[in-house]
C-alpha cells in the first residue's frame, strides 16, 4: 500500500515538472492594420479581366455556362498556375516577412507566367493577393504589419489566364503556433476534403454544406 501511495505521488510530481518544463504558449496581441504601399502595376501585354479599371464589383451572369473541351482545358490551366503560386506563397511565411512582401513576390510570379492578378482592381481591390491574419477573417489587404511567430495567415490566390480565373487558398502556420490553433487548421483542412469528396455532376451546395457541418462538429463538441 505504502509502494503504491509512493508511486503515485512520484507520477504527480513528475507531470507537475513536465508541466513546468513546456513552455507557456501565449495568443499572439490583437491585430493591427499596417500601411499599405501603391498598386502595382502589370504589363500591358497581359490580358486584364473586364472589371479591371471600373472599381466595381461584375453581376453575377443568370445563364448557365457550358464550357467546351478548350474551354476546360484553359480552365484547368489557370487553376495549376493558381495552386503552383499558392505553393511558393507559403514558402515566404516565416516571422518577421511582411504580407506587402509576399504580395510582391507573387505578383511578380503571376505576371511572369503572363496572368494577370485577378483580385486586383476588382471592386477597387489594392493588392494582387488576400492575406489573412489571426482574427481577420478572409480578404484582407496585404500592408506593412510583419508575421509574428505563431501566427496563421491564410492567402487568396486568384490568377486571371486566358481568360479563365483560378482560385484557391490555404492557411500556412507562422513559426511555433499553439497547439489549439494547430488543431483549428488541421480539422478546417480535413472538412474541406470532405467538401470536396461531394462535389460531383449533380450535387448540392446545401448537401455540400452539411456535410462540412457535420464534420466540424465531430471534432469540437
Amino acid at each position: 500500500m505504502v509502494t503504491a501511495v509512493v508511486l503515485i505521488e512520484e507520477c504527480i510530481c513528475r507531470k507537475r515538472e513536465l508541466r513546468a518544463a513546456r513552455p507557456i504558449q501565449r495568443p499572439p496581441p490583437p491585430l493591427r492594420r499596417g500601411r499599405v504601399s501603391p498598386t502595382l502595376p502589370v504589363p500591358d501585354h497581359i490580358q486584364k479581366p473586364p472589371y479591371v479599371d471600373t472599381n466595381e464589383i461584375p453581376e453575377l451572369s443568370s445563364e448557365y455556362q457550358i464550357h467546351d473541351a478548350q474551354g476546360i482545358a484553359r480552365m484547368r490551366e489557370a487553376c495549376q498556375l493558381a495552386a503552383r503560386v499558392l505553393e511558393y506563397a507559403g514558402t515566404l511565411v516565416t516571422p518577421s516577412v511582411t504580407t506587402d512582401e509576399i504580395d510582391k513576390a507573387v505578383h511578380q510570379m503571376i505576371i511572369d507566367a503572363g496572368a494577370y492578378p485577378s483580385p486586383l482592381g476588382y471592386g477597387g481591390f489594392p493588392k494582387s493577393i488576400c492575406t489573412s491574419v489571426n482574427e481577420c477573417m478572409c480578404h484582407g489587404i496585404p500592408d506593412s504589419r510583419q508575421l509574428q511567430d505563431g501566427d496563421i495567415v491564410n492567402i487568396d490566390v486568384t490568377v486571371y489566364l486566358n481568360g479563365y480565373h483560378g482560385d484557391t487558398s490555404k492557411t500556412f502556420l507562422c513559426g511555433d503556433v499553439r497547439d489549439s490553433v494547430r488543431r483549428l487548421v488541421k480539422v478546417t483542412e480535413e472538412c474541406l476534403q470532405k467538401g470536396i469528396a461531394l462535389c460531383k455532376d449533380g450535387a448540392s451546395f446545401k448537401k455540400i454544406g452539411k456535410r462540412i457541418r457535420y464534420a466540424a462538429q465531430m471534432f469540437f463538441t
